[in-house]
């Protein structure tokens, strides 16, 4: 800012001495004349400005040189402080070294004094960590909260145990043995599916298992819940009937003995529908096909079993019928007009050829079906076997879990493809015997009626 000043006074001045000579030759106005400004009056303001800015200057400097003074003299103070807390903590740490000392005396002292009991109370301390590890997850824990508080104690107490903890220890070490023998029924929080917490009776097995209203239950970080997915229907009877009997006498029921872990694996177990789901693609094309199949192989076996039985009645009754085939071919034969064995020999081979294929249509749909069914499990088993190691490819085997898809997939289609192919092979032998059947009974008949007609002399 005091660089403009200057700079417009230098202007000014100049602007002057122009106006001044200008007039001088007689070229400016008397207007221009008024506003000159002598070249005294722009000396006198530039020194004027020069003692403004002067001023300032040495304000300035004395306001710097008076922070200095107060920086230095704060730096000053914070470096004595510094100083002490150095001398502070140099002596703390002595009198930790002091109270180190005092204290190891005193730890020496205790040793020396509790002599043998020293380890019996290490002892009851470790008993007491380990009894509290298996009360907290225990079922016994969900009648009798509140156990392992004393257990805990004791477990982590740097003193002397104390008669009271010591008999604590023992009441629920007792306790918990006569309690794996009881079956009992107690009311207790039980946390619904929706999060919230109910109280429901519940019947409790020992430590194996506890259920209510027939469901079984898990004991999880405190907390009684319903097992996301329930055993099979005997074992829930079973629990029902455990929960319902009244009196003397036994009633047969289900336990797990292994705390837990056999029913959370029934939660992680796939149902039926899950393992199809696994098959991916080509598995519901081979159920598909295998229903087609079935259902095929089902309609052919009836009926041809249906025109066996149709034809061998036909075979009992003189009069032919156009309802089954041996019938058709008995009227073929009587609408021949020609008396040479030959030619009736081949309307009898001409009608039995036209009823062959009704015999046997839809058998080849099922063989075929039959034979492709493990080739679309192979497929499937390939596909799943390239995700495998697609997976394996971009994380590694670190984690068998990514590489669980790809197996799945692999082992359930080819399970599939099996399953498909044996019941429509089955099918298949039993629709082609009973359509060979059929076929045999009318080549004899045929011969039969050749014979006979050969025998009768209308040749």
């Amino acid at each position: 800012m005091k660089i403009l000043k200057l700079a417009s006074l230098s202007l000014i001045a100049g602007a002057a001495a122009m106006g001044a000579a200008f007039n001088g030759t007689g070229l400016v106005s008397g207007a221009y004349a008024q506003e000159t400004v002598t070249l005294n009056q722009v000396l006198d303001a530039i020194r004027r400005e020069r003692t403004e800015v002067s001023a300032e200057n040495r304000e300035r400097e004395q306001r710097f040189l008076a922070q200095r003074n107060q920086q230095q003299a704060e730096l000053t103070r914070v470096r004595n402080q510094v100083i002490a807390a150095e001398a502070e903590s140099t002596r703390l740490e002595g009198v930790m070294e002091t109270n180190q000392g005092t204290i190891d005396e005193l730890d020496a002292e205790l040793a020396s004094k509790q002599g043998e009991f020293q380890e019996l109370f290490g002892a009851a301390r470790s008993a007491a960590a380990d009894l509290n590890a298996q009360v907290e997850r225990s079922l016994i824990s969900t009648q009798y909260p509140g156990r392992g508080e004393t257990l805990t104690e004791l477990a982590q107490t740097e003193k002397l145990p104390s008669e009271d903890q010591l008999r604590d220890l023992w009441d629920v070490m007792v306790q918990q043995i006569a309690e794996q023998g009881d079956v009992d029924s107690y009311n207790a929080q039980v946390v619904l599916a929706n999060g919230e917490a109910s109280e429901a009776q519940v019947t409790r097995i020992g430590p194996f298992v506890a259920f209510s209203d027939g469901k079984y239950l898990t004991y999880d970080a405190g907390n009684l819940k319903f097992l996301a997915r329930q055993p099979p229907g005997d074992v829930t009877a079973a629990a029902s009937r455990v929960a319902n009997a009244s009196g003397d006498g036994f009633v047969r029921g289900a336990i797990d003995p292994s705390l837990g872990t056999l029913l959370g694996l029934i939660v992680e177990s796939p149902t039926i529908t899950e393992r199809i789901d696994q098959g991916r693609f080509i598995g519901k094309v081979i159920i598909g096909a295998a229903l087609f199949g079935i259902l095929l192989g089902v309609y052919k076996w009836v009926t041809l079993t249906m025109t066996a039985g149709a034809v061998r009645g036909q075979v009992r009754r003189k009069k032919p019928s156009k309802s089954n085939p041996l019938g058709r071919v008995m009227l073929a034969y009587e609408n021949t007009q020609s008396n040479d064995v030959e030619t009736v020999a081949l309307k009898l081979d001409d009608a039995i050829l036209k009823e062959v294929p009704k015999l046997e249509s839809g058998l080849n749909l099922i063989k075929v079906l039959a034979a492709t069914a493990p080739l679309l499990g192979l497929l499937g088993t390939v596909i799943g076997m390239i995700n495998t190691f697609q997976a394996i490819t971009l994380f590694g085997t670190g984690d068998p879990q990514i590489m669980a898809g790809g197996i799945s997939e692999a082992l359930v289609t080819t399970v599939l493809g099996l399953i498909a192919a044996i019941p429509l092979l089955l099918l298949h032998a039993f629709a082609s015997g009973a359509s060979k059947r059929v076929s045999q009974i009318l080549e004899e008949q045929a011969a039969g009626i050749i014979a006979e007609h050969a025998e009768s002399g209308r040749a």
